[in-house]
């Protein structure tokens, strides 16, 4: 009950439109004067968060992203998954899931990739004659793959909370994105052959315009391959992965497609550290906010509470995801994750639930927020594009709600779609 009336408190607070730094900062603060009386720990508390070497990957997958979006990676990644899928049903539809796996693997943002992959693909789908609302749909849902394909904001501040390896979280992600792409896609398909709309088809490309494609993407294509796979292999760990990433983005950026210059570097690396430090702000605060948690014993109560009830691990997960879809709906992702996971943690613990797969579950929930109303970010993010009605977004995205509480539901039946790739790492 405590807990309830704490996190109703934290809802409330950050409703007043208040930054999430400051409203999670002074409800944790007042948390404390009411718990010991004074706010000297504060400074130690956010010391210690954030003397944390894994934070260095935030930064530099952001800057990696930043100059991936700059150097206009995306027109080749579009047009590479265009020529292959042009011929077959819902090709269009197809091509922007694949576009935006592909740039999720590189930018680890769903806005980021719903805004950079919908520029393009949504002018291009209703050019070929495809339902708006279907345009809209299948944009901001592939955007939604930004969080759960790595590397992810998320699966980072999510690993630093929970102490867990983000190494293990990014290669847990793997399989589950690939199969919301996989589900993405086939829907694509299923849409087409319901439509009655006349949708242009193109012929199916020769060999050599295949080669051709990928000759130009090659490049953008090979930067997953070698931040994930040298994480795989254990050559080099997830904080390493992202300086080689960010230097891996410079070459392609500079040497390959001749378009990035000083300017650009400076703006990557201004945005990059202006989306750092609202991260590690709202780190800081959550830190304090999670010792409040402690000191109140609201943690030890949720473990007796769930001990005195003797509930399940699917049971409790079920109730998580629930209270996770609920909150989705009103709060931003980061917030989710700063709110609940200190709570959640010693039940995890209590119940044996491995903190990856939980992560994962958590993360496809996330992916829910972002498309789920009325405060679902790449709902905002497609109307800024378009312009276009919030009613006909929101239509075109509800199968897509419910393709992610498919795959919500097969991850929790099957963990081993998300622990087994972590479990054969090289260097775990």
């Amino acid at each position: 009950m405590t807990f309830l009336l704490i996190l109703g408190g934290v809802v409330l607070l950050l409703f007043t439109g208040l930054p999430i730094f400051t409203g999670l900062g002074l409800f944790s603060a007042g948390l404390m004067l009411a718990t010991q009386g004074d706010l000297g720990a504060v400074s130690e508390i956010v010391f210690g968060k954030l003397n944390t070497y894994l934070l260095v990957a935030i930064p530099l997958f952001t800057l990696m992203a930043h100059v991936m979006i700059r150097g206009r990676v995306v027109d080749d990644l579009y047009g590479t998954a265009h020529t292959l899928t042009r011929h077959l049903p819902g090709g269009l539809g197809i091509a922007t899931v694949a576009a935006c796996t592909v740039f999720a693997a590189i930018s680890g943002s769903s806005v980021a990739t719903a805004l950079t992959i919908g520029a393009v693909a949504i002018p291009q789908m209703i050019r070929y004659g495809y339902d708006p609302k279907v345009a809209y749909g299948v944009v901001a849902a592939g955007g939604t793959l930004g969080i759960l394909i790595p590397p992810s904001g998320p699966m980072v501040l999510y690993g630093v909370v929970s102490d867990t390896s983000i190494g293990g979280l990014f290669m847990a992600g793997v399989v589950p994105g690939m199969m919301m792409a996989g589900l993405f896609a086939l829907w694509c398909v299923v849409q087409d052959k319901l439509s009655d709309r006349p949708v242009t088809r193109e012929p199916a490309p020769s060999a050599r315009e295949v080669a051709a494609a990928l000759r130009r993407s090659f490049w953008a294509l090979m930067l997953p391959v070698v931040v994930l796979g040298g994480m795989y292999l254990g050559i080099f760990t997830a904080t390493e992965a992202a300086g080689i990433g960010a230097l891996a983005a410079l070459f392609v950026a500079v040497f390959v497609y001749h378009n990035f210059g000083w300017r650009d570097l400076w703006e990557s690396a201004v945005d990059s550290c202006r989306t750092s430090s609202m991260l590690f702000m709202i780190l800081a605060a959550a830190g304090v906010f999670g010792h409040a948690l402690t000191k109140l014993r609201i943690p030890q109560e949720m473990v007796a509470l769930v001990a005195h009830l003797g509930v399940g691990p699917i049971g409790f997960l079920l109730a998580v995801m629930l209270l996770l879809f609920v909150l989705g709906m009103f709060l931003e992702t980061i917030s989710i994750i700063l709110i609940t996971t200190p709570v959640v943690l010693p039940v995890m613990a209590h119940l044996n639930i491995h903190p990856i797969w939980y992560g994962i579950l958590l993360t496809i929930n996330l992916e829910l927020a972002l498309i789920t109303p009325p405060v679902g970010m790449n709902l905002f993010t497609i109307k800024a594009i378009t312009r276009a009605p919030m009613e006909q977004i929101i239509r075109g995205v509800m199968p897509y709600v419910l393709l992610l509480l498919l795959g919500l539901g097969l991850v929790m039946a099957f963990p081993g779609l998300a622990l087994w790739l972590p479990g054969t790492m090289a260097f775990r």
